[in-house]
């Protein structure tokens, strides 16, 4: 009994890794707007071509891969059918997106909602670009760095960890962060919190643009508007917003 206790875990375990390899292979994939080749996946997975090439045809498969130019590889239609299921699931677009929409018309920097992707990444679950002819580079779906730029600062400061710190301490008094070309040296954001349901953080909503429209008085005018914004949003998640 214990002897195939023993087996059935280790195969578990074997197979938790192979699950493991592969999505390690299609974040790779993703990262890349061109698709690219075996020596590339292994240098960004750290996984062996043999490895690979074994996972590699899994996921072709079942969709999640296509290969292109009989040596490179890049993502599949299975994963834009995921995508637009998601789309059509997902109810907080049609809850942020007007709240963001009628930060845009009034004349605001372009609004972006982040999460928390592991402890190192946040991704910008939706994004807006403002009215300006100059915008930042940030896209739905992009993976940033936590700890540069003003949406991670939040997340760090209100995340379950609660990073320590003057500044994260600030940030949790004034429930609000601004960030000036610390992501990059052009440009520039600041962030707030919302919260759902127990109180607990979901997010970031940050507005981003270049440096020079970011000027102690410029962040002040937008601080209000923000903070409004992400205090409407954390009502109809059903939080409480800090007092």
């Amino acid at each position: 009994m214990d002897q195939k206790f023993d087996m059935d875990a280790d195969k578990s375990q074997r197979g938790v890794a192979a699950v493991d390899r592969a999505l390690s292979i299609i974040a790779a994939l993703e990262a890349w707007s061109m698709p690219r080749n075996l020596s590339e996946i292994s240098r960004a997975t750290g996984l062996y071509k043999s490895t690979i090439l074994r996972l590699l045809q899994s996921l072709q498969d079942a969709g999640y891969v296509i290969r292109v130019d009989e040596s490179k590889y890049a993502l599949g239609p299975t994963v834009m059918q995921l995508g637009l299921a998601y789309e059509r699931a997902n109810p907080l677009r049609h809850l942020f997106l007007p709240v963001m929409q009628r930060l845009v018309d009034a004349g605001l920097e372009s609004p972006s909602f982040h999460i928390r992707q592991t402890a190192e990444e946040r991704v910008c679950l939706f994004r807006l670009d403002s009215n300006h002819s100059t915008l930042d580079r940030v896209h739905a779906g992009d993976r940033l760095p936590m700890r540069r730029g003003a949406a991670g600062k939040v997340l760090l400061a209100f995340g379950e960890d609660h990073a320590e710190g003057e500044e994260m301490d600030q940030i949790r008094r004034d429930c609000f962060a601004a960030s000036l070309g610390e992501r990059d040296k052009f440009c520039a954001g600041v962030a707030a919190p919302v919260f759902t349901r127990r109180d607990r953080l979901m997010g970031a909503l940050s507005l981003s643009g270049p440096k020079e429209r970011f000027t102690p008085e410029d962040v002040e005018r937008m601080k209000g508007p923000l903070q409004a914004a992400v205090r409407e949003l954390t009502t109809e998640m059903g939080g409480t917003y800090p007092t």
